[in-house]
């Protein structure tokens, strides 16, 4: 029976260098792209990282690319690009360029040109005077050439907003308007996003006629080549939790995210003075030095990277097995986000979460709303670490003793030396010693492999004596349900659990053990409150505190009883005291 051919759609050139690439068969992304329905269509793609979008964009330029019979080479005679690829960063405008490249290598005529900020920008010059085919870039570069005259877009049949949602979050919405502005109307144009909130939906409408919505990935779903897991450790073990959890999976290509620039650099040192080879990857390197950290973590050299958000948009490297959410996501957007640079093209990832016991309800809802089923497991302990170490020795071991050819013969030589001599040693105990030497200790060394406080799932408290240096472990039923409520003090101001917990049982008067979890924000923070005393405490936190007259509490939006909070009429009309004004710090004030 005849097979059929996978790329029988694909057209000749592109199906040549994909077939020399190693692919065995197209996403469902790639698929719909090259339907019928999809080639003369303006296309809007909601696809998370690794779905392969890339090919598929390379696919359907191609067809502005390729010369037909009817339109020789000549035809495309041009002053300027034919497809333009705008993306959110320098990083992933040179990955998706290499894509291209390999892609439409086989098509006379066409190359691929790149211009982002941080780049040598009289290079770029010289490189559009080319007027190469495909064009990739940053907003910022893209804008500044055309209003020098230097990037022609007369000829532009075709343009991508890659990765929509970023480019809107770090706030490139007035360049990206100016750039289309000066785009030809007759064009199709291509949206991708792996989110698509409101402000997305606005800016692909107004940029989209009649767009063919093409679902790479389900949107609001994590990739399902991911495995999920969240381990619920007490702050104040963070590192040695990372600590482990790196050394069990030692070898491994791991990318970490943080929230801060600060952090990124601090925990690089202590992980580095561990012996943990880690670099950090975030805003504060220049961009010779962001390229080189990539290039390392590219080929391995490198096998931790620590980044912030921003800095990882542009991060589309292969084989990274895992992603850790060292400072937990923000919200849904911003964990599939982080989870997709794991688990792409096909290849099994995992997506672990650093979860503190007094952010255990912000994270499972994180996780409810992506349609994830995390797996709650306790940190790697150190006998669980060794006893890894030692079967990948022994599995590495087997693998040699397969392939004979392997070995060299000098160790044959010696082997046989070994086992030949007249001394009382028998076979096993050379073997035994052996083993003992080789045993994979030096992997550890250096380590203090601490035991790690063992938390439950079920564990909700904020404020353990490890948590925060504060007594006022509490003791409730765990098994109740709390409504949430808003208060408008955070880190900024000099917020931490136990004076907030202090405030509201004062304030809302209600003792210890009717309050759940608190999440601590820079300018407001959340907590619940026992669904058996909520209505009462609300009641009781609507009246304006003498003490803290600034401080408001209501409640969230987010509460599982929802209720309209009415706002005290001395709070009416007064913008300084309403709701989410910043409450001046008064040291000693506060409970």
């Amino acid at each position: 029976m005849d097979t059929i051919d996978p790329f029988v759609n694909v057209p000749a050139p592109l199906r040549a260098a994909i077939v020399a690439r190693g692919f065995e068969k197209l996403t469902p992304v790639q698929e719909a792209v090259l339907s019928s329905e999809g080639s003369d269509r303006n296309l809007r793609i909601s696809s998370q990282t690794g779905s392969g979008k890339t090919l598929a964009l390379g696919l359907r330029l191609a067809s502005d690319l390729i010369p037909s019979a009817e339109a020789p080479s000549d035809a495309y005679s041009h002053t300027g690009p034919r497809a333009l690829l705008i993306t959110p960063t320098r990083e992933l405008a040179v990955q998706v360029a290499g894509e291209l490249r390999w892609l439409l290598a086989q098509i006379k005529g066409v190359s691929v040109e790149v211009v982002t900020g941080g780049s040598d920008i009289s290079r770029e010059r010289r490189a559009l005077k080319k007027s190469p085919a495909v064009l990739v870039g940053t907003p910022g570069r893209l804008l500044d050439h055309i209003r020098s005259g230097k990037l022609d877009c007369s000829s532009m049949r075709q343009v991508v907003l890659d990765e929509a949602d970023q480019m809107l979050d770090m706030g490139f919405r007035e360049e990206l308007e100016a750039i289309l502005d000066n785009l030809p109307e007759d064009r199709y144009s291509h949206l991708v996003s792996a989110t698509f909130p409101s402000a997305v939906t606005r800016l692909a409408d107004g940029f989209q006629k009649n767009p063919l919505i093409v679902e790479g990935t389900r949107l609001g779903e994590a990739n399902a080549d991911i495995q999920h897991v969240a381990h619920l450790i007490r702050p104040r073990e963070l590192e040695k939790a990372l600590v482990n959890v790196l050394l069990h999976s030692e070898g491994e290509r791991a990318l970490i995210f943080v929230r801060r620039r600060v952090d990124a650099t601090e925990l690089t040192e202590r992980l580095s003075a561990k012996g943990l080879s880690a670099a950090p990857f975030s805003g504060e390197l220049n961009q010779m030095q962001r390229t080189r950290t990539l290039n390392a973590f590219k080929n391995g050299e490198q096998k931790i990277l620590i980044a912030t958000d921003v800095a990882a948009r542009g991060i589309d490297v292969p084989g990274i097995s895992m992603v850790i959410h060292a400072d937990v996501p923000t919200d849904v957007e911003n964990y599939t986000h982080r989870s997709g640079r794991t688990g792409r093209a096909g290849q099994k990832g995992r997506s672990i979460l650093m979860v503190p016991l007094h952010l255990q309800s912000r994270v499972r809802r994180v996780l409810s709303s992506a349609r994830v089923e995390a797996q709650w497991q306790p940190v790697p302990s150190p006998s669980h670490i060794e006893k890894r170490h030692t079967k990948m020795f022994r599995r590495d071991l087997h693998e040699v003793l397969s392939d004979p050819a392997k070995i060299s013969e000098k160790q044959n030589s010696y082997a046989k030396f070994l086992l030949e001599q007249p001394e009382e040693r028998t076979p096993e105990q050379i073997i035994a010693a052996l083993l003992q030497m080789a045993e994979p200790a030096p992997a550890l060394q250096g380590y203090s492999l601490e035991k790690i406080t063992e938390t439950s799932a079920s564990q909700r408290s904020p404020r353990s004596r490890d948590a925060h240096g504060q007594q006022g472990l509490r003791k409730r039923d765990l098994s109740g349900s709390f409504d949430v409520f808003e208060i408008n003090w955070g880190t900024q101001n000099g917020a931490n659990p136990s004076r907030i917990l202090s405030h509201i049982c004062r304030r809302g008067n209600v003792n210890r053990a009717a309050v759940g979890s608190i999440s601590l924000g820079p300018v407001f923070s959340t907590f619940e409150v026992s669904d058996t005393v909520s209505e009462s405490f609300e009641k009781s936190s609507r009246r304006p505190d003498e003490r803290d007259p600034d401080l408001n509490i209501r409640r969230s939006k987010n509460s599982s009883v929802p209720k309209k909070p009415r706002r005290p009429k001395s709070h009416r009309g007064k913008g300084k005291n309403s709701y989410g004004g910043r409450p001046k710090a008064r040291a000693g004030s506060r409970g």
